[in-house]
């Protein structure tokens, strides 16, 4: 992390007297306030003195520390046990911080571990490069330790709380398999929905977080049915009046569920609207056109979709070509007809032997 001198290009120089480390006096070392502001940090420093140094002032304040001196072995270190924090030097003998960091930020198990990346180099066009391959903040050697110890606990504060976040979208996925495993009939069909939702937000230019919580959305539209009469949702006929109402109770239940999300605020929308119609007769708040959240149409038009081509006990199931002209003639008055002409679309291509889409 910090070197022995200003420089990050005395790898070999012994230790020096009144070197500039601001590093507190080991009466000043703050131990952890409790259990939870203990945090497993690994500090990635080749220089063997620096490291060590650094290591046991953490270690003094209560954390438990590893130390290794290679970008490789700091992978491994990751993938064997993940760390609460990685405080990462920018030079290191077998490849720099920028490309440890991009590694650990495009890797999806380990791209929320907060790293803080540490150097002599004081030029910004180095500093905004580490920056936008991921890392979560940048200091300058010498390191002060207060300010160290504050931007520890910050990031060990946020990696926690998405630590506790990612476990109630465990949780929450975890809901939406056992709604689709109460139902023999609809086996697959979240999954089914997840790709086409996200293959037509895709066409339709939707990226990054917006396309995140299309997908989420399409994977937990039905989450709410777990609040359900288990008989109203496996029965066999028609529902009765007061059981369809019950039914439609599924979408508020399920807005409610995935609330706690990350992208909740963009779910929620998608699950609660669902079931609107673009004439306005849908359910649950009646809204008609472009007032239906733009996921929420997406979902609808692919979920009427796999309905119609999968075995149910309310209906017959269609091929691809009816499923499609179904869709078509209700364009404008279930659904978005824009929505319904990129699904149709991208069905020919990709869903539908190409000799059997003639005339749709």
């Amino acid at each position: 992390m910090w070197s022995p001198s200003l420089s990050d290009s005395a790898h070999n120089a012994r230790p020096e007297r009144g070197i500039a480390l601001n590093v507190p006096k080991q009466a000043d070392a703050q131990p952890p306030q409790s259990v939870n502001d203990e945090a497993r940090i690994l500090i990635v420093e080749d220089h063997t003195f620096v490291g060590e140094a650094l290591m046991r002032l953490l270690q003094m304040e209560g954390h438990r520390v590893e130390l290794t001196a290679t970008g490789s072995s700091a992978l491994d270190a990751v993938r064997v046990a993940p760390p609460d924090l990685i405080l990462l030097d920018m030079m290191l003998p077998d490849m720099d911080g920028k490309e440890v960091c991009s590694k650990l930020k495009s890797d999806e198990s380990t791209r929320l571990i907060p790293i803080l990346i540490i150097s002599a180099c004081d030029e910004r066009e180095s500093q905004l490069q580490v920056i936008a391959a991921g890392a979560d903040g940048y200091l300058r050697k010498p390191v002060d330790m207060e300010e160290l110890r504050a931007r520890i606990q910050a990031l060990v504060r946020t990696k926690r709380r998405n630590d506790t976040l990612e476990s109630a979208e465990n949780v929450i996925f975890a809901l939406a398999a056992a709604v689709e495993a109460k139902d023999s009939y609809t086996e697959g069909h979240i999954q089914r929905l997840g790709h086409y939702a996200t293959a037509i937000g895709e066409c339709m230019g939707l990226v990054g977080a917006a396309l995140t919580a299309l997908r989420y959305g399409a994977l937990l539209h039905d989450v709410g049915k777990i609040g359900i009469d288990e008989a109203i949702i496996r029965k066999q006929g028609p529902l009765t009046r007061d059981e369809y109402r019950t039914m439609q109770q599924h979408t508020l239940i399920g807005a409610r569920i995935v609330a706690p999300l990350r992208l909740g605020a963009a779910v929620g929308p998608i699950v609660r609207s669902h079931h609107e119609h673009w004439d306005g007769t849908g359910y649950p708040d009646r809204l008609a056109g472009a007032r239906i959240p733009l996921g929420a149409r997406i979902v609808s038009v692919v979920d009427a979709y796999d309905a119609m081509t999968t075995q149910r006990p309310y209906n017959r199931v269609r091929s691809e070509i009816e499923a499609l002209a179904c869709l078509h003639a209700g364009a404008g008055v279930y659904w978005d007809p824009r929505v319904v002409a990129i699904f149709i679309a991208w069905a020919k291509e990709y869903l539908v032997p190409r000799e059997r889409t003639v005339g749709i």
